[in-house]
């Protein structure tokens, strides 16, 4: 009997090629010999990432990724996330592996145990014996489907009534989960087939827990480079200790809470705590008489914008006067914009904000002397006069904020005992579960698809296509001095994921599957649907989440 085979699209090869019918992922990507030197990790197939698990019955478009993609990089991640947690179940018994956050290029990660949450550096050193044991055993992930309570059951009975509570919150009548060596764990996307296809990790010592390192994207040959980001750190665990508190640190917990009618409770609370903080920072500085300048930086989609608004009405019940000054009216004209790789205008550039003029402005309003502040023209591209004259009187405050405002660049010729810096970026810190953390960046990311497009008039697909270039802005230009803040502050809030889902759903499910950006889509639409829904009325019209969905007091 002939074997039946299927046409496939492999944009690898750039070519299509006859397959067997039923061949997986893996035996595909043998087939075909690619040169990928580290071998793939996972596939988009017809652009949505599957693990190489995934087996083919019909013609498809098929792109092998490996960890030199964001996609590819964090089925490689997952894996290593299951085999820690191999390690720490074997070498600890009984013990709990909580990933919190990714930090200071790895992931910090923390081993809850009877009497004890603090690793040892002999304790860490075991932990990545143990796994390199494991990965040398080239023991194969595989995949289980079950009956979603059959599944919830059996994490259970592992001492991970996190796992069992998010699944239960979804509503699905079947669950993929994993097993190596028999313990069970469950991931929110693909693992890779075996742990020996895992080439580059190490662990290390850090706050109690370890940092887990992994491959830098850009050079997967080497690990991510390591920086110190004790500021960050410190808001993460602050943030994390009062959700414990709260009894709200996963997904699940804050599904059954809403199901229990805490949802109003859980706004009135967060919003509460983020209005206490960004008084007491107001407090601190008003007692500083010697400050002039606040400045304020964060990545896109922080809220640094409501930030600064809330800070200034505080700023203002202290008996200051806060003066906001744009830093936009500072651009250079656009024919003196610096371009970019590619030969296009750069405006992230430092440069491309005029700070020759900028310092001499604010040199001359220190001084108490009067200026007549820029005003940028986008439409023609050119600086131009406002006849906005300025004089700062006594309790004045200047409050600058923009993605420069960290930068040491901008504000060099000003006496650094008047600047006070600030920090603000969405700092998400509730989980999924132990397992699976959220990134801070796909929180910033749905802020961003439902402003852009209640505000803007742009697409899901748009936005998606615009973030990988504003992701290197930031990585150029805002979190190299992060850490150099006076202060760090999370904008974001315990709930605001679920009062996201409803506006950023019909957003997501709007992106065609013929795009490349559908793979993208595809994961956030699948994270969202863990997260119950929330009805946003009973949101502050002072919120920080109004300036994504509407309805603030505030003008933008």
């Amino acid at each position: 009997m002939a074997l039946q085979t299927i046409t496939i699209r492999v944009s690898n090869t750039g070519r299509t090629h006859s397959v067997p019918a039923g061949y997986n992922l893996e035996q595909v990507y043998d087939m075909l010999q690619l040169d990928m030197p580290h071998g793939a990790t996972s596939a988009k197939v017809n652009n949505k990432v599957e693990g190489l698990h995934y087996t083919l019955f019909s013609g498809k478009d098929v792109e092998f990724l490996d960890t030199s993609s964001a996609s590819g990089l964090r089925t490689y991640t997952r894996s290593l996330f299951f085999v820690l947690y191999k390690a720490a179940a074997t070498l600890f018994p009984g013990s709990r592996l909580r990933i919190e956050i990714s930090l200071a290029g790895g992931f910090y990660c923390r081993l809850l145990r009877e009497g004890t949450d603090t690793l040892t550096a002999d304790e860490v050193a075991a932990l990545k014996q143990a796994m390199q044991e494991i990965i040398a055993a080239d023991l194969p992930f595989r995949r289980v489907t079950a009956p979603t309570t059959e599944a919830a059951a059996l994490f259970r009975q592992h001492g991970q009534e996190d796992k069992a509570q998010l699944l239960e919150s979804c509503g699905k009548l079947y669950t993929h989960y994993y097993t190596l060596d028999g313990l069970p764990d469950y991931f929110y996307g693909s693992l890779l087939v075996r742990t020996s296809q895992i080439y580059l990790f190490d662990v290390m010592p850090w706050g109690g827990g370890l940092i887990l390192r992994l491959p830098d994207a850009g050079a997967p040959d080497e690990l991510r480079p390591w920086r110190k980001q004790d500021k960050m750190f410190d808001v993460f665990r602050e943030n994390h200790r009062w959700q414990d508190i709260l009894g709200v640190s996963t997904i699940g917990q804050l599904a059954e809470a809403c199901r229990q009618g805490y949802g109003g409770t859980l706004i009135n609370v967060s919003e509460a705590l983020q209005e206490k903080k960004i008084a007491a920072l107001a407090d601190r500085i008003a007692a500083r008489p010697e400050l002039r300048v606040i400045l304020i930086a964060g990545p896109s989609s922080s809220g640094k914008t409501t930030f600064a608004k809330r800070l200034s009405v505080q700023l203002a019940v202290c008996g200051l006067r806060p003066v906001p000054v744009s830093l936009d009216d500072y651009f250079v004209d656009r024919e003196k914009t610096p371009l970019d790789a590619d030969g296009q205008y750069d405006f992230e550039h430092i440069h491309a904000l005029n700070i020759p003029l900028f310092n001499q402005q604010m040199r001359a309003l220190l001084a108490g002397e009067e200026v007549e502040l820029p005003r940028y023209n986008f439409l023609t591209g050119k600086s131009e006069q406002s006849g906005n004259r300025l004089r700062l009187r006594q309790g004045d405050l200047l409050v600058l904020e923009g993605i420069h405002a960290l930068n040491p660049e901008l504000t060099a010729e000003l006496p650094a005992e008047c600047k006070f810096r600030i920090y603000a970026s969405a700092l998400t810190s509730v989980l999924l579960d132990f397992h699976n953390y959220i990134p801070t960046t796909d929180n910033r990311l749905l802020r961003r698809i439902v402003r852009d497009n209640k505000y803007r008039g742009y697409s899901a697909l748009d936005t998606i296509r615009r973030w990988p270039s504003v992701r290197r802005g930031e990585d150029r230009w805002i979190f190299p001095f992060q850490e150099e803040a006076d202060e760090m502050v999370n904008t974001a809030l315990l709930f605001e994921l679920a009062a996201l889902r409803g506006e950023a759903l019909p957003l997501l499910e709007a992106v065609p599957e013929s795009e490349p950006e559908y793979s993208e889509a595809y994961r956030l639409r699948k994270f969202l649907s863990y997260l119950p829904p929330l009805d946003t009325k009973a949101l502050p019209p002072t919120s920080l989440l109004r300036e994504f969905l509407g309805g603030s007091t505030f003008k933008y």
